[in-house]
């Protein structure tokens, strides 16, 4: 769709975490080409993975399963994903032009990936292209694949004057540093990292300590008090993953720590988790302010550490000067902090469309020229009879309002 001499796509990006709490799907409104566009949210569905869950983190453990088990979860992947772009289009009015997928992550490390997903029935239900499998291309580049969303989190989350550490509180925490547009190096100075694990040691912890999927709000916790030797030894494990210097996969749940607190009260080693964490990513978020986004936001005794670590004024890391950094959620940006990283899988997928590598060398170590991501599905030549509603508009590049 083009507007005045803009053009003017909506996308869905669909994302499902390490912490397989559900699938998240968002519709952005997406002006312009290439890095030149602008992003604007605008509706966004949730759905939990119900018995997939099991299954996928059973392979995500590597525990060995057949392939027609496999098989199985990806066609029941893409057909849970289809469903919920499907109620989004619904629920927004409207049809998108593209969808673009993360899929589950099943392994990732040793220069070798894998997202889960069967595309084909969201192509076919939805009626436009798919974009998957974003991080391969890097991958076999020489790059780390991870992280993937910094140049996404320029789009959504720059500022004109100030940094901005962008710090999605997933299954694993990683930050985008976003320098501020009006900086001379602007785009090339995004810096992206994994720093530690996050919810993928929190929900672990109330699996396995309290019966629970995961501490609804951060209560429990926040009912514990800290275990200062708990607290040093989890706090040495985060500081070197986060020097590492390599991106998180799924086999880093600190599980001697957590089997070493197994004679503590649940609420006390979550509190330690908690405090642990918010340190970790206090020293590393390198900026004027701090945006919080991800599932992480919903913890309170979580957030609550963040800002207490910050609350000191500490040394940045690049200058030594003593400081106080801002701290928000995406929300007050017009971002749900719990659809960042859907939102910024539409964006992605509009930059692969147009051909923009999504990876940088300061980001994913992957050398220049960076490559294009992204692999298609594309929809049945005739619309199917599956597609939500055919009273629903759809935007196209040929239309003019």
């Amino acid at each position: 769709m083009i507007h005045g001499t803009q053009r003017m796509r909506r996308v869905i990006g669909c994302m499902t975490g390490t912490s397989l709490d559900g699938i998240d799907a968002a519709m952005v409104a997406l002006r312009g080409d290439g890095l030149d566009i602008t992003a604007e949210f605008m509706a966004a569905e949730s759905r939990p993975l119900a018995d997939l869950a099991t299954d996928l983190r059973r392979l995500a453990d590597q525990q060995p399963m057949t392939a027609r088990r496999i098989a199985d979860l990806m066609w029941e992947l893409g057909e849970a994903h289809a469903r919920v772009a499907a109620d989004l289009a619904r629920g927004s009015g409207c049809l998108p032009d593209l969808v673009c997928i993360h899929g589950q992550t099943v392994y990732h490390g040793g220069g070798r990936t894998w997202q889960l997903i069967q595309p084909a029935p969201i192509a076919r239900a939805i009626g436009v292209p798919v974009v998957y499998d974003l991080r391969a291309a890097d991958i076999a580049a020489g790059g780390g694949g991870a992280p993937v969303t910094p140049i996404a989190d320029w789009v959504l989350y720059r500022c004109q004057d100030r940094s901005r550490a962008v710090v999605n509180l997933g299954g694993f925490c990683n930050i985008t540093i976003v320098p501020p547009a009006l900086s001379p190096d602007g785009l090339s100075a995004v810096r992206g990292f994994d720093v530690c694990a996050c919810n993928h040691v929190l929900d672990g912890l109330a699996r396995c300590r309290a019966g629970r999927a995961f501490d609804e709000g951060g209560r429990l916790a926040a009912a514990g008090d800290v275990i200062p030797a708990a607290l040093d030894s989890l706090g040495d494990i985060l500081d070197r993953q986060s020097r590492a210097g390599r991106s998180l996969g799924t086999g880093d749940e600190i599980s001697g720590w957590i089997s070493a607190t197994a004679a503590h009260p649940a609420p006390d080693v979550l509190r330690t988790a908690c405090e642990a964490i918010g340190r970790q990513v206090a020293r590393v978020a390198d900026a004027d302010e701090l945006v919080l986004a991800g599932g992480g936001v919903r913890n309170a005794t979580l957030v609550g550490a963040i800002g207490r670590a910050l609350g000191e004024p500490g040394p940045r890391p690049t200058d030594g000067e003593a400081v106080r950094r801002a701290i928000r959620t995406s929300d007050s940006l017009g971002i749900p902090a719990t659809y960042r990283e859907a939102a910024a899988f539409a964006v992605l997928g509009a930059l692969c469309q147009d051909g923009v590598p999504i990876s940088r060398p300061t980001i994913t170590n992957c050398p220049s020229p960076a490559p294009v991501a992204g692999a298609w599905v594309f929809p049945p030549a005739a619309a199917p009879p599956s597609r939500p509603s055919d009273s629903i508009p759809r935007g196209s590049s040929g239309d003019r309002t």
